[in-house]
């Protein structure tokens, strides 16, 4: 400050890196033969074609929704268990399964609706009754700014954060009195309004989306839910500012087809290398290792 010397009081340059491991997967569909296709009126090729092409968009979608939540691939993301197949034939197979992480303790939330308040790395008390809401949505939004979660910048320069909820929360969220105040008369009028073509909606700084693949429990079983006795179904919302996922993305998706048995039987295969990780980083203070941006919000459904 002032005329103190800087000299010899200069800091030096911190910088870290995340190293994302890469792997492939693929999947091919194959016809039992000339005799088989005869007999049917389906396109082989252009079935074919469409459902890899959904395979592999669903996979990856799946994949970088389990990495945000730390939920294991080993798991769908309703919560029930994946069927384990031969050895190199399971999500968990891949390089970077294994660098799937848990919520880390400070980006890890759940919903208390009496207190009116978030509790902090423990979902075990969480109740039915704990559903989101506006309210619940205005502390996240609080929290996320309190912690430093790193938010986007609209072209106006104003912060942002992206929050991704299970239908079931979205439910609830409509359902919620403040919500639909705000949505009915902050929205345009008319069947533009969010309410009715249920489209992202935007509140204080919040750009919410619904979609299939947000963590819940309702296919685990009793026991393996939330909830002192595991029986609470919930759901795990994402808030996530910049640099929340990192995805090596490596080239197109291959497309290859080839014949089998002297010609008679047809197969097309797709694949795709990639890699996903959820960055953290370290508190130089501390030595804290926390989620670089994403917090994990529980709620009940």
């Amino acid at each position: 400050m002032g005329d103190y010397d800087l000299e010899g009081n200069e800091e030096a340059l911190k910088a870290y890196d995340e190293v994302i491991t890469i792997d492939q997967i693929r999947h091919a569909n194959r016809t039992k033969g000339k005799m088989a296709m005869q007999k049917s009126v389906v396109n082989f090729r252009e079935q074919s074609k469409d459902k890899l092409a959904f395979w592999l968009a669903d996979r990856i979608d799946q994949m970088a929704f389990l990495t945000l939540s730390g939920v294991d691939y080993t798991l769908n993301t309703n919560g029930s268990a994946r069927p384990v197949n031969a050895l190199g034939a399971n999500l968990g197979d891949l390089g970077f399964a294994s660098d799937v992480t848990a919520p880390s303790s400070k980006r890890h939330l759940a919903w208390d609706a009496s207190a009116k308040g978030f509790v902090e790395a423990d979902n075990s008390g969480l109740e039915a009754g704990d559903t989101m809401s506006y309210e619940m949505l205005v502390n996240a939004r609080a929290e996320a700014k309190d912690r430093m979660i790193p938010a986007s910048f609209s072209k106006q320069n104003e912060e942002f954060y992206h929050v991704f909820v299970s239908p079931y929360q979205m439910k609830n969220l409509k359902l919620d009195p403040d919500y639909l105040a705000n949505v009915r008369n902050a929205g345009s009028r008319g069947d533009k309004n969010p309410l009715f073509t249920g489209g992202v909606v935007t509140q204080d700084g919040l750009v919410i989306h619904e979609f299939r693949h947000v963590f819940n429990t309702k296919g685990a079983a009793s026991g393996s839910k939330w909830g002192a006795a595991g029986a609470v179904d919930g759901a795990r919302a994402l808030l996530v500012g910049s640099q929340a996922l990192g995805l090596a993305d490596l080239g197109t998706p291959s497309w290859e087809e080839d014949t089998f048995d002297y010609g008679n039987q047809h197969g097309i295969s797709v694949g795709k290398i990639l890699g996903f990780k959820k960055p953290q980083f370290q508190n130089i203070k501390t030595g804290d290792v926390q989620d670089h941006a994403v917090l994990a919000i529980d709620t009940a459904i």
